[in-house]
């Protein structure tokens, strides 16, 4: 034991992972459009592979419900077996951004954006999932899972099978919700496995007929790519895949890892090593033709939460993970599919940050907005595109803010008009600048003073010199520049 002092913390809390990894697991990987055993896949490489790599010492990995959109849509467009191929390349990239230390600049990125692309992935989590608590089929696109819910409304309330299904989805969510209400003692159980096995007996017991997991086993669902899904890699479009899965799971690691560490006050994570922790991680899920890696911040508090101390608590998790794909894969076929698309939608609620959104509202409207528009296009356009808007907001957001100018002038009455700049002038200021300079008389000398500025953008000179040529009338002294 003294080799390993905090052994006994860290089981006890790698059991607690495990058991909240579990139903998540499996919950990602059926709203994926993928078999329920790839998600423990994912888990188990998370936990035995990423979780002996440096990097975030108590953060835990494995299926994201951030990335369900953006796998269901791969996996729709280019199939089940192109799917490994995307995993590994992703995987690659950032092994290759870790190498090359671009870890810690993925916290340059706006939280407002990544806030968005959560309220966006969760917004789309929610629409889809409710068509699968009814036991119905979703519309393709995000917009058609939004606009036909009445219509499945309708078409549930005549449904004796869709009602039974929407009770025991309903059910899930309303014993999620009431879990944490309960005393210490019943919440050492975590609330979405007590919810799935309430569900699941509920459903044995009174017979009811709905939908469950289809199970393949373990060695059946690991599907590596063949050399057909590597022939995709041609396809731009699954190079547009394969870079979204990239920054949106690295994006998604590094801002958990962030919050992970206000957390707790062990050793911090170091960034660029945790990027190739996930990196490794994807790379074997791909190979594995598995669903890609992210770390979970539900897993990860939970990790923190129960007590663990190093890294052998999220390694052993995913040691339990394994053993229980490989003992018990039939349970999985008793689990009813509308208690997953319970815990999901829960899942997809906690992604939305209301309180952040009112907070940013009263203090930084514009972030409130490019979190908002962020979100809106996502479910819109898709996840990739959405999040690029994102950052274009708020790049052009903070050039705007960045780009202060100020013009003074000075009229004496005799003499030339003096006229002084300072600040950063830019084009996005541009407009203003030369709007106060043609109100200036043309008839008498002006002295244009740029010593003041910071910074001059090239659109700003040329603007500026074009003005200084045309703006005096015959028989007035050409304007006078002082270079900045």
């Amino acid at each position: 034991m003294r080799a390993y002092p905090h052994l006994r913390q860290d089981l006890a809390a790698s059991a607690v992972v495990f058991l909240v990894a579990l139903p998540l697991c499996v919950g990602v990987a059926v709203a994926s459009g993928v078999p329920a055993e790839l998600g423990l896949v994912t888990g188990i490489v998370g936990g035995i592979v990423t979780g002996l790599l440096p990097g975030s010492s108590l953060q835990v990995s494995g299926p994201a419900a951030g990335l369900t959109v953006l796998v269901f849509e791969a996996v729709s467009e280019f199939g089940l077996p192109a799917l490994g191929v995307i995993v590994l390349a992703a995987g690659v990239l950032q092994l290759l951004m870790g190498a090359l230390k671009l870890g810690r600049y993925f916290r340059a990125i706006s939280v407002s954006v990544v806030e968005g692309m959560l309220a966006g992935i969760g917004l789309v989590i929610i629409a889809g999932q409710l068509y699968a608590a009814a036991g119905m089929e979703a519309p393709a696109s995000s917009i058609g899972k939004i606009t036909g819910l009445p219509g499945a409304v309708v078409e549930a309330v005549g449904s004796t099978t869709a009602l039974a299904s929407i009770a025991v989805g309903a059910g899930t969510i309303a014993v999620m919700v009431s879990w944490r209400r309960l005393p210490a003692k019943a919440r050492a159980v975590p609330g979405a496995l007590a919810a799935v096995a309430l569900a699941t007996f509920a459903a044995l017991a009174l017979d009811l007929p709905v939908a469950t997991v289809e199970v393949q086993g373990l060695i059946d669902s690991v599907q590596p790519p063949g050399a057909d899904a590597f022939g995709e890699l041609a396809n731009p479009a699954m190079l547009g895949t394969i870079l979204a899965f990239t920054l949106i799971a690295s994006a998604e690691s590094l801002f958990s890892a962030a919050a992970v560490d206000r957390l707790h006050d062990g050793p911090r994570t170091q960034y660029d090593k945790e990027l190739m922790a996930q990196g490794a991680g994807n790379t074997v899920c791909g190979v594995l033709g598995a669903l890609p890696m992210t770390a979970v911040i539900v897993r990860s508090s939970a990790n923190v939460a129960a007590g663990a101390r190093t890294k052998a608590s999220r390694v052993l998790h995913g040691v339990w993970l394994l053993l229980f794909a490989a003992l018990l894969p039939s349970a999985l076929a008793l689990i009813p599919l509308p208690a997953l698309a319970g815990i999901l939608v829960h899942a997809g609620w906690r992604l939305i940050p209301f309180q952040q959104i009112a907070a940013l509202w009263r203090s930084h409207r514009g972030e409130a907005l490019i979190l908002v528009v962020t979100a809106v296009s996502i479910v819109a356009v898709n996840m990739f595109e959405g999040v690029l808007i994102g950052i274009a907001l708020s790049v052009v957001k903070t050039a705007w803010e960045a780009s202060h100018v100020k013009l003074e002038v000075v009229d004496k009455g005799a003499g030339p008009i003096q006229a002084h700049l300072s600040g950063n002038a830019t084009f996005l200021r541009l407009p203003k600048i030369l709007d106060s300079l043609e109100a200036l008389p043309q008839d008498r000398p002006i002295e244009l003073d740029l010593s003041g500025l910071h910074h001059l953008d090239h659109a700003c000179r040329t603007a500026l010199e074009n003005w200084a040529e045309r703006h005096s009338t015959s028989g007035t002294e050409p304007v006078k520049v002082t270079a900045p």
